[in-house]
């Protein structure tokens, strides 16, 4: 639909991957040589800048490769379900992600000569095949990042900088994919269009121990309006870190929302604090 495309061709714009005239921008070029969705594209370049690259091209895998979960069977779920907490990430979704695919690469890795045995998928309800072949995809991402000449920054996975790092990237592609909690009940307001959404019952965040906190801000994989009025793929972001990242004129474009009065509000803090310096001078 003409609608389509044009919201098509308005994400691409706030992504930079369009000059002013309509055609793919330097960074679009870059972008199109990945075989990912815009957005995966986008924040992959930006973990460049930001020194998480090892973690931004494992989690591109796995949003990529087929689902790494099983559904559990009635009378294991709950061994199972518990194993599998233990591989939640504090910082949300993404972070499990590569949490669960490090895990694997480190078990499968140890194996050596005698094959990669089942039993911690299992153990976990994790599909063997689906990290498998993440770990296809991913080396194929590096594979494209070495043809262009990409930087690859050495694994930091774990420590603070890194988590900032990650959400720093992942912010700079999925501006365009964050919602809000208007209630502090899981009613979440996504801002590019008002509806309102709720985590996906598979969310870490509900499948942590109480008591459970749900977070204010948090920017999603993907939604699902036709089957379950869903987000998936959910991580908690600071909105100030939203403002720095997401393009201004992007912000300015938002329907208004209560959520948009507190970025702009946040917005009008930035900038007098980064004019505060140059007067004093």
């Amino acid at each position: 639909a003409p609608e389509s495309l044009m919201q098509a061709l308005e994400d691409l714009d706030y992504l930079a991957a369009l000059d002013d005239d309509g055609n793919l921008s330097e960074v679009g070029i870059i972008m199109s040589e990945f075989p990912l969705d815009p957005q995966l594209a986008k924040a992959l370049i930006a973990s460049c800048e930001f020194d998480c690259v090892e973690e931004m091209v494992s989690l591109a895998a796995m949003l990529t490769a087929s689902p790494c979960f099983v559904p559990l069977s009635t009378p294991l779920e709950e061994a199972v379900a518990l194993r599998r907490r233990a591989l939640l990430h504090p910082n949300g979704d993404h972070f499990t992600l590569i949490n669960i695919f490090n895990a694997f690469q480190q078990r499968e890795c140890g194996q050596g000569l005698g094959g990669w045995q089942p039993g911690w998928c299992r153990k976990h309800g994790l599909c063997a095949e689906a990290l498998r072949l993440a770990g296809t995809v991913r080396a194929e991402l590096l594979e494209v990042m070495r043809r262009i000449e990409l930087p690859v920054s050495p694994p930091a996975f774990g420590s603070d900088a890194n988590a900032l790092n990650i959400q720093r990237a992942l912010i700079s592609g999925y501006f365009l994919k964050v919602a809000r909690d208007i209630d502090g009940s899981g009613n979440y307001v996504m801002l590019t269009h008002k509806h309102v959404a709720h985590l996906a019952p598979a969310c870490g965040y509900l499948l942590r121990p109480p008591p459970r906190r749900l977070p204010p801000w948090v920017l999603y994989h993907e939604f699902t309006i036709s089957q379950d009025n869903c987000l998936r793929v959910v991580s908690e972001i600071q909105p100030q870190m939203l403002v720095e990242l997401a393009p201004q004129y992007y912000l300015s474009n938002l329907p208004p929302s209560e959520g948009r009065d507190l970025l702009m509000e946040l917005r009008e803090k930035v900038v007098a604090a980064e004019e505060a310096p140059a007067e004093a001078e």
